[in-house]
């Protein structure tokens, strides 16, 4: 369990999860994320259903899913962004590992996650 734990920081792609309210919303928010070089790529899946606690309720609400592929150095700077432009009070923001990437697929998501714009 020790070197799993270990390995874990050793990843460097990840996939941040966020959802919110509408389409338009995930698309503004997607192109300030690759526009600023943040991400190589955004996936945006409409609707998703989603059901939740908050404050002592049980909402359900149709919301848009983004996936955004990263480099894990650059999630605060994901986060910080994602809080900025969010409408949510307590917005979802979570990242998972990516444990295996194909070789030019890695290639082109680490070219376009440097932190600024890049063409190709």
């Amino acid at each position: 369990m020790k070197a799993e734990a270990a390995a874990a920081t050793d990843v460097e792609f990840i996939v941040v999860i966020t959802t919110v309210p509408t389409r338009a919303d995930a698309d503004r928010l997607a192109g300030l994320l690759v526009g600023g070089g943040l991400a190589a790529c955004v996936n945006i899946h409409a609707p998703v259903s989603s059901v939740y606690r908050w404050r002592g309720r049980i909402e359900r609400e149709a919301e848009t899913m983004m996936w955004i592929k990263s480099l894990r150095v650059n999630y605060g700077r994901i986060e910080a962004l994602i809080a900025e432009h969010h409408s949510h009070e307590l917005p979802e923001i979570i990242a998972l590992p990516v444990l295996h990437a194909e070789k030019g697929y890695g290639d082109w998501l680490r070219t376009h996650s440097q932190g600024s714009p890049a063409d190709t």
